[in-house]
């Protein structure tokens, strides 16, 4: 028997100190990804390369019981304003560490080495599914063609993200 499509409730942030509504490729290529795909968009801002400042937001966003993922995009590249993995890994309750080596294998066929330079990181935190993507718009489309369309479908077989929702709250 076919498992049903669930819709998840999903927060968009994209972390940048130069990016306006208008001009966010990276954050509006994700959102028109995930409502394509029948999910729901629960928020999206767009925060300062500030390491307090991201988290304040998905700090507030995982303690919201309404948004079940989050995805950011930009600030984690190498330079000195690059943040956000050390902004929101010391929220994780767990980390997915198969995330961002699959995404790096997966980047490898079109940029190279140049993957190497990417720090995306997943975890989980109070319940919440956070992915950390790379602020172009390219890597954000890797991510969800690739990765995340398929781990966030009850329908994707073996296992996917979207079954252990209800669980992820388990003591």
């Amino acid at each position: 028997m076919q498992a049903e499509f669930i819709p998840v409730n999903i927060a968009v942030l994209t972390v940048s100190d130069t990016r306006s509504a208008a001009d966010d490729k990276s954050g509006a290529l994700l959102r028109e990804r995930l409502l394509a795909s029948g999910h729901l968009l629960a928020e999206q801002a767009i925060v300062r390369d500030d390491i307090y400042a991201i988290r304040a937001i998905v700090s507030r966003w995982i303690a919201d019981e309404n948004i079940q993922a989050i995805i950011t995009t930009g600030g984690t590249g190498m330079t000195g304003r690059d943040g956000t993995p050390e902004a929101i890994s010391v929220l994780f309750d767990k980390t997915i560490e198969g995330f961002g080596e699959l995404f790096r294998q997966i980047s490898y066929s079109t940029i190279r080495t140049s993957t190497i330079q990417s720090r995306a990181v997943a975890g989980v935190a109070n319940g919440t599914f956070i992915f950390c993507l790379p602020g172009s718009s390219g890597a954000c489309m890797t991510a969800w063609d690739e990765i995340l369309i398929h781990q966030l479908d009850a329908r994707h077989k073996p296992c996917n993200f979207v079954d252990l929702m209800p669980r992820l709250r388990e003591k």
